[in-house]
Formats: C-alpha cells, sequence, structure tokens
C-alpha cells in the first residue's frame, strides 16, 4: 500500500463506518412493510408537500429583500457599510436554538415587543401571536438566508462591466431597459445559483421549524425527528430521510451547475462605479434599506442578551421589568434539589468538551487529506467528492442513521458518550478539509527544497517552513469544527443521553418548560452559546486562508 493510499485510509474508515453503514441501514429500514403502509404514504406525501411549500416561500421572500439588499451593496458607498456587511454576515454562523431564542425575546409572547404593547396598551395578555405560526418560520429563514444571496448576487453585481449598461443607455435604451435587457441576463445565472442554495437551507431546516414553527408545523427534518423520538417509529422515520435524500442530493446536484455557471463579464479595475446617493428618490431608497436592514438583523440579536438580564412581574396586571442576574446564577445551581436534575452550566462543559474533541478528530482525520488535495492526482480527484458527501446528509438524518445502526452487536455504542462528537466530526470533517486544503496550496515548494539543499532535514523542513504556513490553517479549521460543534443541534437532538446534554438540546429543553426561571435560563444559555460562536467566528475571520471565501 503507497503512502498516499495510507493518508486517505482514516478519512476513508471513518467514513465508512459513520457516514455510509447508517446509509445503508436507514435504506433497508425505509422498506419495512411498516413504512410503506398507506396512512405512511400519505404522511411523507403531506411532510413533503409542507416543506417543499415553506422552502420556496422563504426563498421568495429571502430573494424580495436579498436582492435589494445585493444593489445596495454592489452600487453605492454609504457609512457604515462594512459594519452592516458584517452584521448581515453574522446570522449565517449562529446556532439554530440561539437564533429561535433571539426571536423569542423580541416577538414571544414574553419578548420585548408583546411587553412593550402590554405595558403601552394596558393589555393582560400578549397582543401579537408570533410563535407557533408560519411567519415565525419565515421570518427566522430570511435572518438566516440573506447574506447567502448577498454574497452571491452581490459579488457578481459589484464585478459587472458597467460599460455594457452604459452602451445600452447612449443607443436610447431607459433604465427600465437596461436592467431587464442587460443587467438581468448577466446576473441570472447568479441569481438561480443563489436561490437554490437558499431554498436547500429552508428545505432541511430543522431547529427553526422545531423550536419557532410548533407541532403544527412539520417539515421533512422535524417530522424524520418526531417519528424517531416521540412516537419510535424508525420504519416511516426512515422512508422520511431516504425521501429527503434524494430531494436534497438533486438540489445540491443542480446548484453546482448552477453555480458553474454564475460567472458574469467581470470589469476592469477602472470601470468599477460605486458612488453616493445623489437623487432623493436614491437617498430615500439608501436610508429605507439600510434602516430596515439593520433593524431586521440588530434587533433579535440585541434583544436575546438584554432579555437574559431582565425579569419581569406581571403580579400587578402588566409587566414589571427589572434588571437582574437570577438566571445566570440559577444555571449553576439545582433548583430542584434532584440528583436526576442536571445544572445548565454541566451542558455548557459538555459542548465544550464535545466541541474540543470533535475539532481534534475532525484535524486528525482531514489533515492527511487535505494534504493530498493540495496537489491532487487521479485518485484525489475521484476520492474527494467521496468525502464531501455528508454535506449532502442533513443533521438529522445522520442521528437517525446512528439510532439504527449502532444500537445493536457488534457496533452498540448508542450509549457511548463519544457517539456525539462522532456525529459532530462527520458534520465538521467536510468544512475542515476546505479550510485546511488552501493552507497547503500556500506553501511554495521552492522553499521546501531550498531548505533541503541547505541539509534541513524532512523534520526540519516541518518544523521551520511547512508549519509556520499551515498555522493559520490550522487554527480556521479548528475554529470551524469547534463552532459547528458547539452549536449542532440536529443529530445531538437525537443521540445526546438526558444526563449529558448539550447547550442547544438544554436550550430547546427549558424552552419548552413553563415558568419565568425556565424561560430566562433558557436566554442566558442562549446568549452565552451566541457569544461563544461569535467568538469562533471571529477567531475564523481572523485566520481564514484566502480561498475558503464563499458558500
Amino acid at each position: 500500500m503507497n503512502r498516499r493510499a495510507l493518508l486517505w485510509l482514516p478519512a476513508l474508515g471513518f467514513l465508512g463506518i459513520f457516514f455510509f453503514y447508517p446509509l445503508t441501514r436507514i435504506f433497508a429500514l425505509s422498506f419495512r412493510a411498516e413504512a410503506c403502509t398507506a396512512s405512511s404514504l400519505r404522511l411523507a406525501a403531506k411532510t413533503l408537500g409542507f416543506t417543499l411549500y415553506q422552502a420556496g416561500l422563504s426563498t421568495l421572500l429571502t430573494l424580495m429583500i436579498g436582492l435589494p439588499a445585493a444593489y445596495l451593496f454592489a452600487k453605492y458607498a454609504f457609512r457604515g457599510k462594512t459594519v452592516l456587511r458584517a452584521l448581515v454576515a453574522v446570522p449565517f454562523m449562529l446556532p439554530t436554538v440561539a437564533v429561535a431564542a433571539a426571536f423569542n425575546a423580541l416577538l414571544g409572547p414574553n419578548g420585548w415587543v408583546n411587553l412593550a404593547l402590554m405595558r403601552g396598551l394596558h393589555l393582560e395578555s400578549p397582543p401579537i401571536p408570533f410563535l407557533h405560526t408560519l411567519g415565525a418560520i419565515l421570518l427566522a429563514h430570511v435572518f438566516y438566508n440573506t447574506v447567502i444571496v448577498l454574497r452571491v448576487v452581490g459579488y457578481a453585481w459589484s464585478h459587472l462591466d458597467v460599460r455594457l449598461e452604459d452602451s445600452a443607455r447612449l443607443l436610447g435604451a431607459s433604465r427600465t431597459e437596461v436592467f431587464l435587457r442587460v443587467t438581468l441576463p448577466l446576473l441570472r445565472p447568479a441569481i438561480f445559483a443563489a436561490s437554490l442554495l437558499v431554498f436547500l437551507f429552508d428545505f432541511t431546516s430543522f431547529g427553526v421549524v422545531l423550536l419557532l414553527g410548533g407541532p403544527s408545523f412539520a417539515t421533512l427534518e422535524v417530522e424524520i425527528y418526531v417519528q424517531a423520538m416521540h412516537y419510535l417509529n424508525l420504519p416511516v422515520a426512515a422512508l422520511l430521510a431516504v425521501i429527503q435524500i434524494f430531494f436534497t442530493l438533486g438540489f445540491s446536484a443542480w446548484y453546482s451547475r448552477m453555480s458553474a455557471r454564475a460567472s458574469v463579464q467581470i470589469r476592469p479595475q477602472s470601470a468599477r462605479r460605486v458612488r453616493r446617493a445623489r437623487s432623493f428618490s436614491e437617498r430615500v431608497f439608501l436610508a429605507g434599506m439600510v434602516s430596515f436592514l439593520f433593524a431586521l438583523f440588530i434587533f433579535p440579536l440585541a434583544a436575546l442578551p438584554i432579555r437574559s438580564v431582565v425579569r419581569t412581574d406581571f403580579s400587578r396586571g402588566e409587566p414589571q421589568i427589572a434588571l437582574t442576574g437570577r438566571y445566570y446564577a440559577a444555571l449553576f445551581v439545582n433548583e430542584r434539589d434532584s440528583r436526576f436534575y442536571v445544572p445548565p452550566v454541566q451542558a455548557a462543559v459538555n459542548s465544550l468538551t464535545y466541541a474540543g474533541l470533535t475539532a481534534i478528530f475532525s484535524l486528525a482525520l482531514g489533515f492527511p487529506v487535505a494534504s493530498l488535495l493540495a496537489h491532487p492526482r487521479r485518485i484525489d480527484k475521484i476520492l474527494d467528492p467521496l468525502v464531501m458527501l455528508p454535506l449532502g446528509a442533513s443533521a438529522v438524518m445522520l442521528g437517525l442513521g446512528f439510532i439504527v445502526a449502532f444500537n445493536h452487536p457488534p457496533m452498540k455504542w448508542l450509549a457511548s458518550r463519544w457517539i456525539v462528537p462522532a456525529a459532530h466530526t462527520m458534520v465538521a470533517l467536510p468544512f475542515v478539509i476546505r479550510s485546511l486544503q488552501p493552507a497547503f496550496s500556500a506553501i511554495p515548494q521552492s522553499y521546501r527544497d531550498a531548505a533541503a539543499t541547505l541539509g534541513a532535514s524532512p523534520w526540519q523542513v516541518w518544523r521551520r517552513i511547512d508549519f509556520p504556513i499551515l498555522s493559520r490553517g490550522i487554527l480556521a479549521a479548528a475554529s470551524f469544527a469547534f463552532t459547528i460543534s458547539l452549536g449542532e443541534f440536529g443529530a445531538t437532538s437525537l443521540l445526546a443521553r438526558p444526563e449529558y446534554p448539550t447547550l442547544p438540546t438544554a436550550i430547546y429543553r427549558f424552552l419548552s418548560l413553563p415558568g419565568a426561571l425556565n424561560y430566562g435560563q433558557a436566554m442566558a444559555m442562549a446568549t452565552l452559546l451566541m457569544l461563544l460562536t461569535l467568538a469562533g467566528i471571529v477567531l475564523i475571520e481572523r485566520t481564514r486562508i484566502s480561498g475558503t471565501e464563499g458558500f
């Protein structure tokens, strides 16, 4: 066995055990008689229909906001542009439970908007029904995915050669005709690519639908979870997972084709035109869009930490508000004095432990693969798509596969504490490989050759040349894996044992319980999770190697 095969072996072995084997078990289970009944097929059709409907509607709304925002960033210079661009990108990396908690803190029954209306209008009940509505799902999806349209379409728009538009105007075309006949045809591939990617993320949405939609709105992801965890109906859950896999892989393949076509006629640097708003209508558009985007992205992110330090008292009818640190203090206390109760701080410790293990495992498996893909040979190009396949599978499907595959001898690993970091590693591994690959490509071979000519041993070449160049990529990849594990909710909700909860599963549990203290602790945990994730995002951006941007 040659050296390249040995370097591929750990990742392929891990992939075979923790991805392909569970996948084959899901396929086998989906053909059981229980999964092929008329009621099961009706449930699958109904769930698939709603999944497609909410994903399509969410995508349409995201485009309605994202396209004007892309035009704004591509064409205009304005104060706060860099801050706003970063702000729009933050939600995409946030855990779904943190985003759900943020919208709960803003628009939920105990959220700021309802509290203000109750106090201002002297009401005794929340006037805005937000939770468990389709609107809550759609708003959270727009919050999450606007950055995709902004990055994909905005990049294409900002790099169009404006001389094409100028030529059309000189030939007598109006602004509308220039947009419809010149700009739009050039942007159409980028718009389609962005739409498909947004649709794919909305199609596989889990945490947002589960926490904000409630029992009345079940997508394929949510129904897989319900059938597996509430009804213990694994064959039906497997049937739904197989349906989702086919649709997800189909949309992913379609997106790959469209993104390959999403190139535009690049304009030279001298022809780029970013200007300040001059006319009244331009100033109105600029002020309106900037204000709307700031409100859409700042209010939920700010509502969560503020709500975690505010206590509300309804004893006098109208809500009375006061600052408090009780919710954070309660994270360390066993309020129920029960041996079976796990304090929330232990969930934070569990999450950090799992995230650390995920980073270590992902680096150990991804490092040799990334080194080969930096200068790939034919076999490497064949195996590369294989290690990227987990990107096309949802975390909930992966968790279901683990339940089906690892609950019987000789692989009865479901009760092991290692099963959660193994699932997280499966989710994070493709991102780690793609983060490390540009770092390996950045090492000049001439440096290595020069060092070897001067008598350096292979170890010295690695220590003095390779590692200093790779260190930023290693830190970025580790941060990626750590952040992904920290917020992972789909697979964890199926695999985490009650005595070893993570922060996302603990937040979901506390939000489901009645009482102001439980709600406050959920807000406090979600704030901690959001801050930890933001720290990871900052570290990733500071250490990111050129070539890893994009979707």
